[in-house]
C-alpha cells in the first residue's frame, strides 16, 4: 500500500490538465538548456516521468523536449542518464531520427542509451543492423574516439544477444571473434598510467610502467588476465575484462550461428586437435605441476592455422586453463579469494562450453578439470565450483571413460546433507539438476537414491525451492521409489523440525541447557531415540521403515508444530502429494498400486500434529483413492479386508471422516460383479454387515466425549453403500428397510442424540426414505444403483444406428461459416 503522501502526488498526476501539462514542458525545456544542470532539473524530470507512468495511455512529448532528453542520453550524470531513459521509455516510440543519431555515434553509446534503442526496435533486421553498428564501433581506434564507448558496446551486444540470437550474422561473428580473441590473449602485462613507484619528485619521465602482479604478490609470468592485480589498468586490459565476461554467452550463441565456407572441416579440426592434444601430453611436468605455460607456448603458434571462431574456442580455452593455474595461488586478501572461486566457476563452464562444440578438447581439458576436484572436494567451502566440475564430469565423463561416482557421492551426498541451510547451493544445485535431468537419467541415473537427501532442501526453505520440486517430483517416481516418497512426503515436516534441531544441536554444547527448553532438542540428543532422527535425516534411499514407531516421532516433535519453518514445509505437502499421484499411476503397477491404498489407509492416522495438515492431507488421500479405485476396480476386492477392518472401525467416523466416507462409497461402488468377477455374495454380506454395525452403532448412541456428532454425509454415505449392496444381494433388502423404517420412526419421534442440527436430519431421513422406495422395487433398484457401463458412459454421438449423430452433423454444418 502506498503512503497518503504517496498516494496524493499520483492522484495530482493523473488528474493534471492539458494546459497545465503543455506549461511544465515548456519550463522543462528552458530548464534542460542551462548549462549546468541542479536540482530543480532533476525534481522536474522526477515529476515527468511520475506524470508518464501513472497516466493510462502514452503521451508523446513536444519535439524540442524529447531532443533535450536524447542528449541527456549521454551526460556524465549518471543520474540525469537514468531519468531521460526512464522518461523516453513511457512516451510513445519516437520518430527515429534522434535514435538513428545516438546510433551512428558511437561515443554516445551507453547502458541508459543501448537500451533505449532495443527497446525501440520494431523487428530482427533493426537488431541486427544494431549488432552491425556495434561492431564496426570495436574496430574504432583508441586515438579516434573517446575509449569509454568501448566497455559499453561489449555489455550491449550481449543484451541484444540474448533478446534475439538469430540476428547475428557470419560476418558479425567473425569480425567479434577477432577482437575477443586480441583482447583475451594479447592484452598488455604491464600496468595502466596509475602505476608509479616513485616519489614526490619522480616526474613523468622517470616513471617506468610496472608488471601486473598476481593475487599473492608475485610478477604476472604469463598473458594478462582478470585475476591479475594493479594500481591501474590500460583500455585492453579493460575490454580482456569485459570480453571474459561475455565470453561464455558468445561461445553459445555463435555456435548455433551458420559456419558456412568459414568453418574447418570436421577431420581437418580433429587432426589439428590430435596434434595440439600430442603437444601438450608430450610435456608431462607441466601437467603434474598443474601449469599451463608450456601448453600455451606449444599451441600459440598452431592456432594462428585456425578460421577465426575455432581460435576463440582455442584462445578461450588457453584463457581458462590459465585462471585455474592462478586460483591454485593463496590470495593475499578474502576479497580476492572469493574472485578467484567466481573465475573458477566460469573457467569450468567455458571448458565444458568449449568441449562440448568441440569433443576433441576434453582429453586436454579434462586432466586439469579432474586436478581440481581433487583439490576442491574436501573443503566444501568451494561447492559452489564443485557444481560446475560436476556438470563437466556428466557432460564429458564417458567420453573420457572417468568414474563419476565419487562425484555423485559428493554432490548428492554430502551437500545437501551439510549445506541444507545454503540457500544459493539449493538454488543451484537444484537448477543444475532440473537443466540437467535428462542426462543424468541416462548417465547417472544412480541420483535418485539420494531423494531423501534431496528433500531436505524442500524441508529447510520449502517457499523457496517448491517451484523447483514441482518440477523435479514426476522424473523422481519410479516404481522403486514410490512407496518410501510417499512416506518421505508425508514425514516432510517432522524431517524440517529434525533440520532445525539439528543446527541447534550443533551450535549449543550438550553440557549446556537450552534457552528455551526443548524437549525435543534432549530427545534430538538422547540415545534411545537417534535411530528415529537418524532415519530421518537418512542420504539414500531403502535405509529402513520407521512406520511401527511414528507415533513415538510424533509425540517427540510435538512442540514443533508451530514452529514457522514447520507450517511452511506442511503447507506445501498437499501440492507435491497431488503432483505424486497424478505420475504414480503413470509408472505403477497393480500391485503397487495396492501397497499405495494400504499406504494412505495406515498413514491418515500417522500425521504430525500440525494445525489444518491432516484435513489437508485426508481430503488429498480421498480424491486419489477415487481415482485409483476408477483406474483399476479390482483393488476393491484385491484389498477388500484392509478396506472393511477400516470401514468397520467405528473411530474412524469421528477421527478420519473425510477418508472414512470415501472408503465407504468405494465399497459400495466397485464391490460387485460388474467391477470384478472375483466379487462373492458371501464377500457382499460381509461388507454389508460390517458397514450396518456401524451406522447402527452412530444412530443409536450420543457420540463420544470430545467428539463432534458424525458429519450427515457419512451417514448418507453409508446408508447408499447399503443400499447399493443389497440391491445386488436381495437376501439383504429386508435388512436395510427395517433400518431406514426405524431410522424414519426415530427422527419423528423427536430429537436425536446423533444429529444436532434438524435440516441435517431431515436431510438424512429423506435420503433413508427414497433409497426405501427404490429397493421395494430390486430390478429397478439395481440398475439406478449399479447402472451397466454403457449407461454411464454412452456412445450416442458414436452410434450410427440412431438419429443423434446425423443431427450432430447437420447442426455443425449449420453453424460453421461458409
Amino acid at each position: 500500500m502506498y503512503s497518503h503522501g504517496s498516494e496524493s502526488l499520483i492522484k495530482q498526476a493523473r488528474e493534471i490538465q492539458e494546459s497545465e501539462l503543455q506549461k511544465f514542458y515548456s519550463r522543462l525545456v528552458k530548464l534542460l538548456q542551462i548549462k549546468e544542470l541542479g536540482h530543480e532539473t532533476l525534481d522536474s524530470l522526477q515529476k515527468l516521468h511520475l506524470i508518464l507512468s501513472t497516466n493510462k495511455y502514452a503521451r508523446t512529448l513536444p519535439p524540442d523536449l524529447q531532443k533535450r532528453l536524447l542528449l541527456l542520453l549521454s551526460s556524465p550524470s549518471e543520474q540525469l542518464q537514468v531519468l531521460s531513459y526512464a522518461v523516453l521509455r513511457e512516451t510513445l516510440p519516437s520518430s527515429g531520427e534522434e535514435l538513428n543519431t545516438i546510433q551512428e555515434n558511437v561515443s554516445q553509446l551507453n547502458t541508459h542509451a543501448a537500451a533505449l534503442l532495443i527497446s525501440q526496435a520494431g523487428s530482427r533486421a533493426d537488431l541486427s543492423d544494431l549488432c552491425a553498428q556495434l561492431i564496426r564501433g570495436l574496430e574504432v581506434r583508441p586515438s579516434e574516439g573517446p575509449s569509454r564507448s568501448l566497455m559499453f558496446t561489449l555489455p550491449v551486444l550481449r543484451s541484444v544477444l540474448s533478446l534475439s540470437p538469430d540476428c547475428l550474422t557470419e560476418e558479425h561473428v567473425t569480425a567479434v571473434s577477432k577482437k575477443l580473441v586480441d583482447w583475451l590473449r594479447y592484452a598488455s602485462i604491464v600496468q595502466g598510467g596509475g602505476a608509479s613507484s616513485g616519489g614526490f619528485f619522480t616526474g613523468p619521465r622517470s616513471r617506468q610502467p610496472l608488471p601486473t602482479a598476481e593475487l599473492d604478490g608475485s610478477v604476472s609470468g604469463d598473458f594478462f588476465t582478470v585475476l591479475c592485480m594493479g594500481q591501474g589498468f590500460t583500455e585492453d586490459q579493460w575490454m580482456n575484462v569485459y570480453s571474459f565476461s561475455m565470453l561464455r554467452h558468445w561461445l553459445l550463441s555463435c555456435h548455433s550461428v551458420s559456419s558456412g565456407n568459414c568453418t574447418m572441416d570436421a577431420a581437418s579440426r580433429l587432426q589439428l586437435s590430435l596434434s595440439l592434444s600430442h603437444s601438450f601430453s608430450n610435456d608431462d611436468r607441466s601437467e603434474v605441476d598443474g601449469s599451463v605455460v608450456s601448453m600455451v607456448s606449444a599451441t600459440s603458434s598452431s592456432s594462428r592455422l585456425l578460421p577465426p571462431k575455432e581460435r576463440l574456442r582455442e584462445k578461450a580455452f588457453q584463457y581458462s586453463q590459465r585462471l585455474i593455474e592462478q586460483c591454485d595461488r593463496k590470495a593475499q586478501k578474502k576479497a580476492d579469494t572469493e574472485l578467484q572461486k567466481a573465475c573458477m566457476v566460469e573457467a569450468v563452464c567455458i571448458l565444458d562450453c568449449v568441449c562440448t562444440e568441440d569433443p576433441s578438447m576434453v582429453f586436454r581439458a579434462f586432466p586439469s578439470v579432474k586436478a581440481l576436484f581433487g583439490r576442491l572436494s574436501s573443503d566444501l567451502s568451494f561447492a559452489r565450483v564443485l557444481l560446475p566440475i560436476a556438470q563437466f564430469y556428466l557432460h564429458h565423463g564417458e567420453m573420457a571413460a572417468v568414474d563419476c561416482e565419487s562425484v555423485w557421492k559428493l554432490v548428492f551426498g554430502r551437500f545437501p546433507a551439510e549445506l541444507f541451510n545454503d540457500p544459493f547451493l539449493a538454488h543451484e544445485l537444484l537448477r543444475f539438476l532440473r537443466q540437467e535431468l535428462d542426462s543424468l537419467k541416462l548417465r547417472a541415473p544412480e541420483f535418485i537414491r539420494f531423494l531423501p537427501n534431496l528433500l531436505k532442501f524442500l524441508a529447510w526453505d520449502s517457499a523457496a525451492v517448491v517451484d523447483d520440486f514441482v518440477d523435479l517430483l514426476p522424473s523422481l517416481v519410479t516404481e522403486g521409489t514410490a512407496v518410501e516418497m510417499l512416506h518421505t512426503l508425508l514425514d516432510l515436516p517432522c524431517l524440517s523440525a529434525t533440520l532445525v534441531l539439528q543446527l541447534r544441536s550443533m551450535s549449543s554444547p550438550i553440557s549446556e541447557p537450552s534457552s528455551r527448553g526443548l524437549l525435543s532438542l534432549d530427545a534430538f540428543r538422547n540415545p534411545s531415540f537417534r535411530g528415529l532422527f537418524l532415519f530421518l535425516l537418512r542420504v539414500e534411499t531403502g535405509s529402513g521403515h520407521t512406520i511401527d514407531r511414528l507415533s513415538t516421532l510424533h509425540d517427540l516433535l510435538a512442540e514443533a508444530a508451530d514452529w514457522p519453518r514447520v507450517v511452511r514445509c506442511a503447507q506445501t505437502v498437499p501440492v507435491l502429494l497431488h503432483i505424486y499421484f497424478n505420475t504414480v499411476v503413470t509408472v505403477a503397477d497393480e500391485k503397487l498400486l495396492a501397497h499405495l491404498v494400504l499406504v494412505m489407509l495406515e498413514r491418515s492416522s500417522l500425521l504430525l500434529a500440525i494445525p489444518k495438515y491432516s484435513a489437508e492431507i485426508h481430503r488429498v488421500f480421498s480424491c486419489h483413492l477415487l481415482r485409483l479405485c476408477k483406474l483399476r476396480p479390482s483393488l476393491v476386492v484385491d484389498q477388500s479386508h484392509e478396506l472393511l477392518e477400516f470401514a468397520g472401525t467405528t473411530a474412524n467416523v469421528y477421527s478420519r471422516k473425510e477418508v472414512y466416507t470415501h472408503v465407504v462409497w468405494v465399497l459400495g461402488e466397485y464391490l460387485s460383479v460388474s467391477s470384478d468377477s472375483r466379487c462373492s455374495v458371501t464377500l457382499i454380506t460381509s461388507c454389508f454387515e460390517t458397514l450396518e454395525a456401524v451406522l447402527f452403532e452412530i444412530t443409536s448412541s450420543a457420540p463420544p466425549p470430545d467428539t463432534v456428532c458424525p458429519a450427515p454425509k457419512v451417514i448418507t454415505t453409508l446408508m447408499s453403500a447399503l443400499a447399493k449392496l443389497a440391491s445386488r444381494s436381495h437376501d439383504l433388502i429386508p435388512r436395510v428397510s427395517l433400518f431406514f423404517s426405524k431410522l424414519r420412526t426415530a427422527a419423528r419421534s423427536g430429537p436425536v442424540a446423533w444429529c444436532s442440527d434438524e435440516d441435517d436430519l431431515v436431510a438424512i431421513v429423506t435420503r433413508g426414505e427414497e433409497l426405501w422406495s427404490l429397493l421395494k422395487l430390486p430390478g429397478v433398484a439395481q440398475s439406478v444403483l449399479t447402472p451397466p457401463p454403457h449407461v454411464i458412459t454412452p456412445r450416442w454421438h458414436r452410434d450410427t444406428n440412431l438419429a443423434v449423430p446425423l443431427q450432430l452433423r447437420l447442426l455443425t454444418r449449420l453453424t460453421q461459416p461458409k
